[in-house]
């Protein structure tokens, strides 16, 4: 094909797909919810900008809580505020249970073959009651709770060995959060702890979950323009099979060893979730079927990426807020050495206790969600919200990020103030499971992250952990007012800088354990 003859090809395909843009426009007879004017061809997505989520919500100020904007042919709604996610994920749960086709979901989740984009229906129940009865269920995560805290204790020996070095926070939480994952998934660690100079591979894979997470949160024009989709104009796809190609070799192996293993992995004394999943593939499911080895791989990659990174860099946005309120930090000391002591690593029994520590936790999930745009879900049928209509086939995004910094529902929304969760604060009983839509880091309705408990457990513990054990210091004599808490766009929300910090040791040397 000639230049020419491809430059013609472009220019008749955008011409027809403009025609088509203009007879959608009227096709909605219907009252449908405010918006920004759309570009030709192109839609609104020139307004999402670098930071979708600051975009959007910049928008909703202009035009309200309940958005309309056409991404290319797709019709979008965005909800903004707490009452119209809770119409959406409540009153019309079971019409918005579905994801819409994305190209995330095909090059990288294994062509809707996972949990998090498959279709609502047996086969998303089957792997969903998997997850839920042997890895997050209440005596799945007590039986393994031994884990999460040996593997908590050795990102604490690391952090007390560092000396007078800067660590980068957020990679050692990953290894710490990823290691404890994989020995309850696959019976073993995966990587070193990230002392002396750190783990390489733990670098790669980190590196590896973020492109992940960046790619999968993108706005890929052919998603939204399927005329255009083959050009990959943006270079998404072409990444996206990249990045996936690396995954399923991790995987692959992974998954072979276990099956050519001629014992199954064990984490102190417990079946692993691989060894379950490699014989559950004997039993059909009455409704979902046989699992294929496909599925497993989609499983755990779902696992290893969204349980990982979301919950380190939650923790890592935790600890830098407490490094800029110094007597935030004090206060939460001064609860555990209270209820603790000086003499033991807080665990996880103690976690019901620490008031504040919760409150702080809770706050961190507000100001950071670690999702701040909700996966997107699809309409199944043309419903009505807030009296307008919203089209069959439109694609629903929720701003988690907006809804937790509404002026309307918090009072000095921008401000990190934990006491709003305390007794007596204006959000005491406000918790952030899907019941309460002010604050949803995790979603709600059915489609919430299965994974919620386990994430709760897990970042409590870790804050807690590095809040009784260590002092902070910014790397090179910054100062804490100094910080850079700006963000980077992801389908997790990251650090635009990562956190470098020199851990102090504020706990008799015995306590940290030997190495």
């Amino acid at each position: 094909m000639t230049i020419l003859t491809l430059l013609l090809y472009v220019s008749l395909t955008a011409f027809l797909l403009y025609l088509l843009q203009l007879n959608l426009r009227t096709r909605h007879s219907k009252r449908l919810p405010p918006g920004p004017t759309p570009w030709p061809i192109l839609g609104n997505l020139p307004h999402l900008g670098t930071i979708p989520h600051h975009s959007l919500a910049a928008l909703a100020a202009k035009y309200g809580p309940l958005m309309h904007l056409r991404f290319g042919f797709v019709d979008v709604v965005v909800a903004s505020s707490a009452s119209v996610a809770a119409q959406f994920l409540k009153t019309h749960d079971a019409n918005f249970a579905s994801r819409p086709p994305n190209s995330g979901a095909k090059h990288l989740a294994y062509d809707y073959h996972d949990l998090v984009f498959a279709p609502y229906g047996p086969r998303w129940r089957m792997l969903r009651k998997i997850c839920s009865v042997h890895l997050f269920s209440a005596k799945a995560l007590d039986d393994f709770r031994h884990v999460r805290q040996e593997e908590v204790a050795i990102l604490t020996r690391a952090l007390a060995s560092a000396g007078n070095s800067t660590v980068k926070l957020g990679q050692l939480l990953n290894v710490c959060t990823t290691n404890a994952l994989a020995r309850v998934m696959l019976g073993r660690r995966v990587f070193g702890d990230g002392s002396g100079g750190g783990d390489p591979k733990a670098d790669e894979f980190k590196d590896m979950v973020v492109e992940m997470m960046v790619l999968a949160g993108e706005f890929n024009i052919g998603d939204f323009i399927p005329g255009l989709d083959w050009l990959d104009l943006q270079g998404i796809t072409k990444k996206m099979k990249k990045i996936h190609t690396q995954f399923d070799s991790f995987l692959t192996t992974i998954v072979e060893e276990h099956k050519t293993s001629n014992k199954g992995a064990r984490a102190g004394g417990h079946g692993d979730l691989l060894s379950t999943l490699i014989a559950l593939q004997d039993d059909a499911d009455e409704e979902g079927g046989k699992l294929s080895d496909i599925e497993i791989k989609a499983l755990l990659l779902n696992l290893f990426v969204a349980g990982t990174d979301t919950s380190s860099s939650t923790v890592e946005w935790a600890i830098a807020e407490l490094i800029r309120h110094p007597q935030l930090l004090k206060q939460a000391q001064d609860e555990i050495d209270k209820v603790v002591g000086r003499d033991r690593l807080v665990t996880e029994s103690d976690l019901g206790q620490l008031t504040l520590l919760q409150a702080i936790v809770k706050e961190t999930f507000r100001l950071h969600p670690s999702t701040p745009l909700s996966l997107p879900r699809i309409a199944s049928e043309g419903c009505e919200v807030d009296g307008y209509y919203i089209p069959q086939g439109s694609t629903l995004l929720v701003n988690v990020w907006a809804i937790a910094r509404d002026p309307k529902m918090w009072t000095d929304p921008l401000e990190f103030r934990p006491t709003r969760f305390l007794p007596g604060g204006e959000k005491a009983d406000a918790d952030v499971k899907g019941n309460d839509f002010e604050v949803i880091p995790f979603g709600a309705g059915r489609r919430i992250c299965v994974g919620i408990n386990l994430g709760l457990r897990m970042v409590q513990l870790l804050v807690a952990t590095l809040v009784q054990n260590f002092d902070w210091e910014l790397a090179n004599g910054l100062q804490p007012e100094k910080l850079n808490m700006n963000e980077a766009f992801g389908l997790t929300l990251q650090r635009a800088e990562p956190l470098m910090i020199r851990p102090k040791p504020r706990l008799a040397p015995h306590v940290y354990g030997s190495g």
